[in-house]
């Protein structure tokens, strides 16, 4: 089983004491070691007026680079990258989740270990393929991505022609219809031990723009203090760079509909997934998404906290077994 590398130095830039006891981007960021490794990160990071080293989290280019070292010289993921445009991830929010999923497969076990011998389904995996490609590395897992988006897939397997250790553990699937979730996944007779998703929040492309200039705002006001060695050009960055394609952010309905439609198909493969989880963005859908559950009869309903800083993202989970 490949898991995730223990032997680097500590990461010591920025503690982050509520992520999992087991992610290893607790201590935050040890910018010198991964610009080493990723030496086109060197030129993002400078110190900002406190003194700390840092990137600015508002260029586009600045968190790519850093996603790439992070992916690089903690998992040993050489060569990611991602088309102008699409979703980049925040990697320890990511892990994060993936580390709650194991937690939620070993209750009850007879004898808790190595979470091994996992499938996963990640609906929705984008261009950054950033679940399937964790869950093999950090875990050992064997994965099914599945996205809506031909080029999105297209550039996982460039990613996994890059990286031979990954060959064997994710299989790709393109999503034939936009309507559906699961159907046109899961095969017959095929069994999944977990799902994993990062449904699209926003309503339409309005409201995605408007909410992606309000996080780009937030970020450049955060960094507003620091001092780059080279003329910044994040302003000219496109505009959705850090929102991602119209599959990543938005669809009809917004993430509300989306959860109905996803509780729903998951009846439908109710004795081929044991556990189906989702991230919920917005508080306010989790109550109708637990009505909707409870009316299906699952069996067990869970709700997971995430705290990354001052952000909290929620986990929910359901079984019918």
């Amino acid at each position: 089983m490949t898991t995730q590398k223990s032997d680097k130095a500590p990461i010591k830039q920025g503690l982050k004491k509520n992520l999992h006891p087991k992610n290893l981007h607790r201590q935050g960021y040890d910018f010198s070691a991964l610009a080493e490794c990723y030496p086109p990160l060197k030129e993002f990071v400078a110190k900002n007026i406190h003194g700390n080293i840092s990137i600015d989290f508002a260029d586009s280019n600045a968190v790519v680079a850093l996603n790439t070292a992070l992916l690089k010289y903690v998992y040993g993921i050489d060569d990611w990258s991602i088309p102008e445009g699409y979703l980049c991830p925040p990697i320890p929010g990511r892990v994060d989740y993936l580390h709650y999923v194991a937690d939620l497969l070993m209750a009850g076990e007879q004898a808790p270990g190595p979470v091994s011998s996992v499938n996963l389904l990640d609906i929705g995996t984008g261009a950054n393929g950033i679940y399937s490609l964790l869950a093999c590395k950090v875990y050992g897992w064997d994965c099914v991505a599945s996205d809506i988006d031909p080029q999105a897939l297209v550039n996982v397997a460039t990613i996994i022609a890059k990286n031979p250790s990954l060959k064997n553990g994710i299989d790709l699937r393109l999503q034939p219809e936009k309507a559906h979730i699961f159907n046109g996944i899961i095969q017959a007779n095929e069994k999944f031990d977990v799902s994993v998703c990062n449904p699209p929040f926003h309503a339409s492309l309005e409201e995605a723009l408007k909410g992606n200039q309000k996080k780009r705002d937030n970020l450049a006001s955060n960094n507003s203090a620091l001092s780059l060695a080279h003329n910044s050009s994040s302003s000219a960055s496109s505009a959705l760079n850090f929102g991602g394609q119209k599959a990543e952010l938005w669809c009809k309905g917004g993430e509300r509909k989306f959860l109905r439609a996803m509780i729903k198909e998951s009846r439908m493969f109710s004795s081929q997934c044991r556990w189906f989880t989702t991230l919920v963005s917005k508080n306010d859908n989790l109550q109708p998404a637990k009505k909707l559950l409870r009316k299906l009869a699952a069996s067990d309903i869970r709700e997971i906290e995430m705290r990354q800083g001052s952000k909290i993202t929620r986990v929910l989970a359901w079984t019918y077994h």
